[in-house]
């Protein structure tokens, strides 16, 4: 079926942010055939006509950062530091792996919220507790295939004892709760890559090169150096994104400098493994050597400010890493660490958290920028940036229709400004992707929105015992790690990236 769009106001994304004042689009297939003015009819008796005046056609959203597991946990835990709050969601002692069902409906939630938000690419950097299993990974894409929704899916996956991700906390427990974490669930090399390779045959480039596969080391502290290597050798062989949370909190900072005498982007350049498939998450305590690095290795950034704010991991330098030349891409990280999904939101602090590190105002985002990173900064993250995150010509027909008569538009004075700093995600009244039409006027049109919901409210009642379980375990805990992070925030690491000091180097 072919899909003609008409009358729309068009924002194409292009490298000369080409814009059209009423034009239309042709969609055949799966790709964008033609924009202009009074684009002829295709003689197809089946060809779906959209007349849209008064709306906006923009490339959809990209979500450059998400662990879809987190979508059950959403407003269930405090503001705490990251390795604290990780106590609490991901439990060093659990013993119940994900199962199929689980999976398939707690992915669900996160996709339904995004293609009603408008969000048509997620970048799923996705855990399992305690450890990944063929079911597990078979739930979770399916779940992006049924939904419609475009994404990279890695296994994030640690294979070392929980006291070696940290620094002082070998010291700081008990013997006896570090023989409980020798004891915990740690899948092998071999084991983890026998998994990579079941993700690569059977999802990537699956439903028409709509599911990817990527790959994940959590963190280059979080695994054993060979298999931080296979996952580079894969990467490479496959052409697959590389996601590494790096320098996300102070306390990573500390554990470099303590545990490897380097900052930990220092340590993965001098691996080898820093090059233009990687993804850096967070990279809010990086020196200016580092940014150097990943500049040159040609790595993108995922720049994730709520889920930043919410832990108190500091303020990434926008403007350093983009001045640097790095691509940025925006996250909105996990359900329970941001709450939502909504990139609209995260957008808008995007743009106003750098207000409040640099009194040089000239080097604040623009709208426009912000904007960039929200759409062709995650597709080039994602290595989609030939295909998806421009209106034109053989690009895919990932393609949002924002109406322009809601308040968020009236009077409607600058589009960019106004889709950065005005719109919530209300406005949005129709999702496609890949040329089909997944929502349409706040109602989602490939899985049935009610009754995912009530099978998530029914999965709860288990899922909530299992809950309790953890936050238990992690408050016998959390006195040791909260003396680990006293210690790592009286460190000097020779910078700041609180906004509690006039210097923010």
């Amino acid at each position: 079926m072919s899909v003609l769009i008409k009358n729309a106001h068009i924002l194409t994304m292009d490298n000369d942010l080409t814009e059209y004042g009423c034009a239309d689009i042709l969609v055949q297939g799966s790709k964008i055939s033609a924009i202009g003015l009074n684009l002829p009819h295709p003689q197809e008796s089946d060809l779906h006509v959209i007349d849209a005046r008064g709306k906006l056609a923009m490339p959809g959203l990209v979500n450059g950062h998400v662990h879809s597991p987190g979508n059950f946990v959403r407003g269930s835990l405090d503001n705490l530091p990251l390795e604290i709050f990780m106590l609490y969601e991901v439990p060093p002692f659990s013993k119940k792996p994900p199962d199929y069902r689980t999976n398939y409906i707690r992915t669900m939630l996160g996709n339904m919220e995004m293609l009603k938000l408008g969000i048509t690419s997620v970048h799923d950097d996705a855990f399992y507790v305690p450890v990944p299993t063929h079911d597990a990974i078979d739930g979770l894409m399916q779940s992006y295939g049924d939904s419609g929704l475009r994404c990279v899916a890695t296994i994030d996956q640690p294979n070392v004892p929980e006291y070696e991700k940290f620094p002082f906390l070998f010291d700081l427990l008990p013997e006896s709760i570090r023989e409980e974490m020798r004891s915990a669930a740690l899948m092998s090399t071999s084991e983890l890559l026998d998994l990579y390779q079941h993700l690569i045959q059977k999802w990537n480039h699956r439903y028409d090169g709509r599911l990817k596969a990527g790959v994940s080391i959590s963190c280059p502290q979080r695994v054993k150096v060979d298999y931080f290597s296979a996952l580079s050798d894969l990467s490479k062989q496959y052409d697959l994104p590389f996601d590494m949370h790096m320098l996300e909190t102070k306390l990573q900072r500390v554990l470099g400098d303590v545990k490897y005498g380097k900052s930990l982007v220092r340590y993965a350049n001098d691996l080898g493994f820093l090059d233009e498939r990687v993804m850096v998450i967070h990279a809010i305590w990086v020196d200016d050597y580092d940014v150097d690095l990943m500049a040159n290795a040609g790595c993108s950034v995922a720049h994730n400010p709520v889920c930043n704010l919410r832990l108190g991991s500091g303020v990434m330098n926008f403007r350093g890493l983009k001045d640097a030349g790095i691509n940025i891409c925006l996250g909105s990280d996990e359900a329970c660490s941001d709450d939502s999904h909504n990139m609209w939101v995260v957008a808008k602090v995007a743009g106003l958290i750098q207000s409040i590190t640099d009194p040089e105002y000239r080097n604040w985002p623009k709208a426009q920028e912000v904007l960039w990173a929200l759409i062709r900064g995650g597709a080039r993250a994602m290595r989609n940036e030939k295909t998806v995150g421009v209106l034109a010509p053989n690009y895919e027909a990932d393609i949002i229709l924002v109406d322009l008569n809601t308040l968020n538009f009236t009077p409607l004075n600058d589009i960019y400004r106004q889709l950065v700093y005005c719109e919530t995600g209300s406005s949005v009244v129709l999702t496609m992707v890949a040329g089909q039409i997944v929502m349409e006027n706040g109602k989602l049109l490939t899985v049935d929105e009610e009754a995912i919901k009530a099978e998530a409210r029914e999965l709860m009642i288990e899922y909530r015992k299992e809950m309790e379980k953890t936050w238990v375990a992690a408050s016998r805990l959390e006195p040791y790690y909260r003396e680990m992070y006293r210690r790592c925030a009286a460190w000097d690491v020779g910078m700041n990236r609180w906004v509690d000091s006039a210097t923010n180097k």
